[in-house]
């Protein structure tokens, strides 16, 4: 498996954001072991620090938990805290620079709802 890592975000940034949308597209289930550091480094060809790092994100977060001796899980509640984490950077992030592009070009809330639903039915 290849991976291309975008320049402008950290390597350990991206590793924490591939293995929660593991963990939202069911991949990783609650409770079930992640791959290890040894096996994440292998699979991306990166140095084992920075999966290190990535992954100690996610357990700051709580979203992973560690089983001495075991490895790393998955959390009872780490899609929901998943989940939650990506709406309010959405919310903050992407719709505010949609919103700001719009009023620019002088497109109503209708406008924009209209083009979201038309790129829903395609």
């Amino acid at each position: 498996m290849t991976i291309t890592f975008d320049d402008n975000l950290p390597i350990f940034q991206q590793v924490a954001h591939i293995i929660e949308d593991d963990i939202l597209n069911g991949t990783f289930q609650v409770d079930e072991q992640i791959l290890s550091v040894a096996q994440f480094s292998q699979l991306f060809q990166i140095n084992p620090a920075t999966v290190v790092k990535g992954i100690g994100i996610l357990v700051n977060e709580e979203i992973l938990y560690k089983k001495r001796g075991l490895g790393m899980f998955v959390a009872a509640d780490a899609k929901e805290k998943i989940q939650l984490k990506r709406r309010e950077r959405f919310t903050k992030e992407l719709l505010s620079e949609l919103l700001n592009e719009a009023d620019k070009l002088g497109l109503t809330t209708g406008d924009i709802i209209d083009m979201i639903t038309q790129l829903r039915k395609d």
